[in-house]
C-alpha cells in the first residue's frame, strides 16, 4: 500500500558548481543547472549552501552582512519560484535572510507549481578557522521542518545540520520521505585539517541513511575561493546515498553540473518498517537528549 499522496519513486538531483562573487553570474549558472537537470527527467533539484556568493564566512567582515535580504522582496526567490513553475520541479532553494535585527542562514521550500510552501533556518551554527558562521547567524528558532510537495515529503537541513543524527531522527519522525542537505565544505588550515577530507562528510550522512532506512542527498560546491585573503577549496563529491548506506551515486572533487537519481520510495518505505528502527525506539528513556550535560533534569 501506498501512503495517500507519496509517489512510489521520485528522480531526485543534486547540483555541484562553483561560485563567484557576482550574485547574477552565480544565479545565472544555476538556472542552467536547474535546467539541465530538469530536461534529464529530475522532479526535485537541490543547490548547494549559499550558491548566491562565495562562502563569505571565511572571514569575519561587517560588510558581507550586507549580502542578506528579508524573504518578502527577495531578489531572487521569486525567480526560481517561477522556475520551479516553468518546469513542474520542486526546489530547496537556499539563501542569506535578514529578518528584523536577526541575520539567518536560510532554506525556502518551493513546491513544482512555484509555491513557497515554508522557511527554514539552519539550527546548528558552526564556529571554527574558515567556517566563522556564528558572527552571521543567528541560530535557527524555526524548528526542523519537512515539507508536502508534489513529489513527496522532503526533509531539508543545512551544512553543519548534516553532522547531529537528532536533525535527521527529528525530520523522518516529522515523516520526511527521504533527506536532504545543501552545503558548503572543504579545506580548512592545515593545523585542524582532518586527514579524511570528504569521506568523513559522506559517512555521517550515510549513517543517517543506515539509521532511518531512508534516501539522503547531499550537494556541495566546487573550485578555491579567495575571500578576504583566506583561502579554501571546496570538496565537491556531491552524493546520493540509498536506504541502506550505500552511495550511490557521485561527483567528483571537480566537476560541474548534475547528479540524477531515482529514489525507490515505496521499497524505502518497506525495508524501512521490516527494520523496526521506529517501532524499536524508547523515546521515554531519551531524557539525556534533551540536556546541554547528559544529566537528566527531573522537577
Amino acid at each position: 500500500m501506498t501512503r495517500q499522496g507519496t509517489p512510489d519513486t521520485v528522480q531526485l538531483a543534486v547540483i555541484q558548481m562553483h561560485m563567484t562573487d557576482q550574485m547574477e553570474d552565480n544565479l545565472t549558472r544555476a538556472e542552467g543547472h536547474v535546467r539541465d537537470a530538469a530536461q534529464a527527467g529530475a522532479q526535485v533539484i537541490l543547490l548547494p549552501e549559499l550558491f548566491e556568493n562565495l562562502y563569505f564566512c571565511q572571514a569575519e567582515r561587517e560588510d558581507y552582512f550586507g549580502l542578506a535580504h528579508p524573504v518578502e522582496g527577495h531578489p531572487f526567490i521569486p525567480r526560481f519560484q517561477a522556475l520551479a513553475r516553468e518546469l513542474g520541479v520542486v526546489l530547496p532553494l537556499s539563501y542569506f535572510e535578514a529578518a528584523g535585527q536577526a541575520y539567518y542562514n536560510s532554506l525556502v521550500c518551493i513546491d513544482a507549481d512555484g509555491e513557497v510552501l515554508g522557511n527554514y533556518r539552519k539550527t546548528h551554527i558552526p564556529d571554527g578557522p574558515g567556517y566563522e558562521e556564528k558572527y552571521y547567524f543567528n541560530p535557527g528558532d524555526t524548528g526542523f521542518k519537512v515539507w508536502d510537495t508534489r513529489f513527496g515529503r522532503v526533509g531539508v537541513g543545512i551544512c553543519w545540520d548534516q553532522w547531529y543524527p537528532e536533525t535527521a531522527r527529528a525530520m523522518m519522525l516529522l515523516g520526511a520521505d527521504f533527506l536532504l542537505y545543501p552545503t558548503a565544505i572543504g579545506t580548512e588550515p592545515a593545523e585542524v585539517e582532518s586527514p579524511n577530507s570528504h569521506h568523513m562528510w559522506q559517512r555521517a550522512m550515510q549513517g543517517h541513511a543506515v539509521s532511518n532506512s531512508t534516501y539522503v542527498g547531499s550537494c556541495n560546491r566546487v573550485g578555491t575561493e579567495v575571500v578576504e585573503g583566506t583561502e579554501q577549496t571546496y570538496y565537491g563529491h556531491s552524493f546520493v546515498a540509498d536506504y541502506t548506506g550505500a552511495i550511490v551515486g557521485e561527483l567528483d572533487e571537480a566537476e560541474e553540473g548534475f547528479l540524477m537519481q531515482t529514489l525507490d520510495l515505496a521499497e524505502a518505505r518497506k525495508f524501512r518498517a521490516g527494520m523496526g528502527f521506529f517501532r524499536d525506539r524508547r523515546p521515554e528513556l531519551y531524557g539525556p537528549l534533551m540536556t546541554t550535560d547528559g544529566v537528566t533534569r527531573r522537577g
